[in-house]
């Protein structure tokens, strides 16, 4: 009784933060208004299958789908692999072939929590440059690199609209997956100096541009620079599912250069040793 009081408590939280009623819920699953009601109110036991048709009706993340089945008292049915696995070796050359394409510039894949786990030499030098060189091995997590006061905010000119659209995005992901990992990652955010006032600032209007760049500078270069998001078609591993793509492209002519120099230089330099 306590694990369906458990279930019934998840599947109730989940509805309402997706915003769907009962009977649009009852619709999408394809089971009777009545049934859900029940299941809601902890008076009838879930199938493992009904858990994982509840889920996908309400586009739960697999994360999340595994903690309503052990909500409901099955085991996980999704897998979390580790990016290294021997298993996933084919993903990594996917990714490897993905990063390795955006070259001259840069392309990171990060997790669902923004902790950098690949990264290509575009985006290595884009590093080098702005900040210096940094050790390898050493844990990076991009939200904080982006937001914390001391790491790329000096060189970002427009970091208050940059940061203010990026938090937006993690409180969406927040609202989204509901796990405590995500919620203090947000909370953590939101300590930082000035983040606040950034989300107070009024977003950024079409007249700015298609969209929103991200504008270094560090002496006298700067740099224009706009991102795309990739994410991993049909996952069936939680892992995967989490994978972030992101990659930078240049908005002028100039920072294309640039880019294309800073390679042809490394080039130069690693033919020399």
């Amino acid at each position: 009784m306590s694990q369906q009081h458990d279930f019934a408590a998840s599947l109730r939280w989940w509805r309402q933060r997706k915003g769907h009623s009962q009977l649009e819920l009852a619709g999408r699953a394809d089971i009777s208004q009545r049934h859900l009601s029940f299941l809601e109110l902890g008076r009838a036991a879930p199938s493992r299958d009904m858990v994982i048709r509840l889920a996908a009706a309400l586009d739960v993340p697999l994360r999340q789908q595994n903690a309503l089945l052990v909500a409901a008292g099955f085991a996980p049915v999704w897998r979390q692999t580790d990016l290294a696995a021997p298993e996933l070796a084919q993903i990594r050359h996917a990714l490897d072939f993905i990063l390795a394409q955006q070259e001259p510039f840069p392309a990171v894949v990060v997790d669902r929590h923004w902790n950098l786990l690949l990264a290509n030499a575009g985006a290595a030098r884009l590093v080098e440059f702005l900040v210096g060189p940094v050790a390898p091995g050493t844990p990076v997590n991009l939200a904080d690199a982006l937001v914390a006061p001391d790491v790329l905010r000096p060189y970002l000119t427009n970091w208050t609209e940059v940061a203010g659209y990026f938090v937006r995005s993690v409180e969406a992901d927040a609202a989204a997956d509901g796990t405590t990992a995500t919620a203090e990652l947000l909370k953590r955010l939101l300590a930082y100096d000035g983040v606040e006032a950034a989300l107070a600032a009024p977003p950024a209007g079409p007249a700015s541009g298609p969209v929103l760049p991200m504008l270094f500078r560090k002496g006298d270069v700067g740099l224009q620079l706009f991102t795309t998001i990739a994410t991993l078609g049909t996952p069936q591993d939680v892992t995967l599912q989490e994978l972030r793509i992101e990659s930078f492209f240049p908005m002028d002519e100039a920072t294309g250069q640039l880019f294309r120099n800073w390679s042809k230089a490394s080039g130069a330099k690693a033919a020399q040793s």
